[in-house]
């Protein structure tokens, strides 16, 4: 089914202000959980560890997904379901002596939390034996991963991976399964509170994009910038720590998909990426634009910037309910492809190389086209708990395999990246002479040019719609940068 296409005017109404998860919400997504496992099982997951305060504490997604609940040092464990088919679940908690409350408060009190999530609590201490008695009744553990998805897979350090690993050593070692695809599967989703609280976090970012675009000028450096984004998102509301690494990348740096906020200082002439994020109420935004330092845009930035623009909005006409998810990226590719053909920097759209990354192009000849040269990285991601999280249309369950649905939160992100210095990373080939000897001369003129545009996007039973209303259109953000600071 195709869906037009829509988008949000730039205000966030009171409800989405309020927005929260209940504590029935919480409970419904444990039975969700159980539901999809076999009646016997155990599933157990594990929240942050809270070392000594620094960096700020931020609970482990599954976990909050699962609970709601922001303390550490918690571990939760589901034997199963009642006669109604509601989990039956059990907190363990880290109790703190006296010196900790002293330094850091009391926790919830216990009954308090039984009434509020349902959930039964018992001291951290008895969590061993309990799972011991579990396994000796022959039941099935699942355990969730206490990781982030976008961390890698390696958890080695991680309580729940130790835990595991403690199990394993034992003989006979207990059967330990995974929960992870059956979680991933249910946060793919987003709830209409999941959706106002996306919606909130991609406000504050909005909000703070808009007002660091209207005091970028030259003489200020990468972390004045980061300084200004970050101190927006804590001023409109959100968490006490953004939703990832703030990435705020000046002249050169914008060419590198992921340089962090450093001290580079931002020159007249040249361009500055902000790649940032609100979270809010552990949801995150992400949001990037790339504007001119000095307020205007040159010809070649020009040529660049409308190009990701063209390439984005290609995508976005691709984002139809029912449409594949591969073909947000596939219409982004094609776009770029033949703009950098029109532009001279690759031979044709099709036209290949001998890329330094052989493996990637021995599994798709996509990888070997000379626009990978400049356009790397993929078109978009999820959005929630995770700022790389789980969407219906990459993997979640149910409905036509890829394809988006009413709840999917992401994120599309062309962009192009042109450093002449690059050129040394290609092996000395044939094919590779004759694509270095054609473009040489094109990429000095667009060298030192790195722009993405990214913006979040929700999926409604409306259609999909652009949550983030930052200025984007060249003219949008040459406007806003040419009213007087306050």
């Amino acid at each position: 089914m195709r869906a037009t296409f829509l988008f949000l005017c730039a205000f966030v109404n009171a409800a989405e202000a309020s927005a929260q998860i209940t504590d029935a919400e919480f409970r419904q997504r444990r039975d969700s959980l159980t539901a999809r496992l076999p009646q016997d099982a155990v599933i157990i997951a594990f929240g942050e560890r809270d070392e000594i305060g620094f960096p700020a504490f931020y609970q482990s997604p599954n976990f909050r997904y699962l609970t709601g609940l922001s303390e550490p040092n918690a571990v939760l464990v589901i034997t199963g379901r009642d006669a109604s088919g509601h989990s039956v679940g059990t907190l363990f908690r880290q109790d703190r002596g006296p010196s900790d409350i002293l330094f850091n408060g009391p926790l919830e009190d216990a009954a308090l939390v039984t009434r509020r999530t349902n959930l039964a609590v018992r001291p951290l201490a008895q969590l061993v034996a309990v799972v011991d008695s579990l396994i000796g009744a022959g039941r099935q553990l699942y355990l969730v991963r206490d990781t982030r998805p976008y961390g890698g897979t390696n958890d080695t350090l991680t309580r729940g991976s130790v835990f595991a690993a403690t199990l394993r050593r034992r003989s006979p070692a207990p059967t330990i399964r995974s929960a992870d695809n059956e979680i991933l599967a249910l946060r793919a989703r987003k709830s209409a509170s999941e959706e106002q609280l996306v919606r909130r976090a991609t406000a504050i970012t909005s909000e703070s994009v808009n007002n660091a675009i209207r005091n970028i000028h030259p003489g200020l450096h990468e972390y004045d910038v980061q300084a200004m984004i970050e101190a927006g998102f804590r001023s409109g509301g959100g968490d006490s720590h953004p939703g990832f690494a703030t990435n705020v990348s000046a002249g050169m740096n914008s060419t590198t998909a992921h340089h962090r906020a450093d001290n580079a200082p931002l020159e007249a002439g040249k361009l500055v990426l902000m790649d940032v994020g609100a979270a809010y109420q552990g949801y995150s935004a992400d949001v990037t634009r790339t504007v001119p330092v000095g307020g205007k845009f040159t010809p070649e930035q020009r040529d660049i910037y409308q190009l990701v623009r063209d390439a984005q909005a290609a995508a976005e006409r691709a984002a139809t309910l029912g449409a594949p998810g591969s073909a947000m990226g596939d219409s982004a590719s094609a776009t770029i492809a033949r703009g950098l053909t029109r532009l001279g920097l690759i031979e044709s759209p099709d036209a290949t190389f001998d890329a330094p990354w052989a493996d990637d192009c021995a599994r798709s000849v996509a990888s070997c086209r000379q626009s990978r040269f400049f356009y790397f990285h993929g078109v978009g991601h999820g959005i929630g708990l995770d700022v790389h999280d789980a969407t219906q249309y990459s993997g979640g369950r149910g409905g036509p395999a890829g394809a988006i649905k009413p709840g999917d939160a992401f994120t599309i992100e062309p962009g192009i990246y042109v450093d002449a210095r690059r050129i040394a990373l290609l092996s000395d080939t044939p094919k590779n002479r004759g694509f270095i000897a054609k473009m040489r001369s094109v990429i000095a003129k667009y060298d030192g040019i790195g722009v993405r545009i990214e913006d979040d996007y929700m999926a409604t039973p409306r259609g999909v719609e652009r949550i983030t209303p930052a200025a984007r259109e060249i003219s949008e953000i040459e406007s806003l940068m040419q009213r007087p600071r306050p």
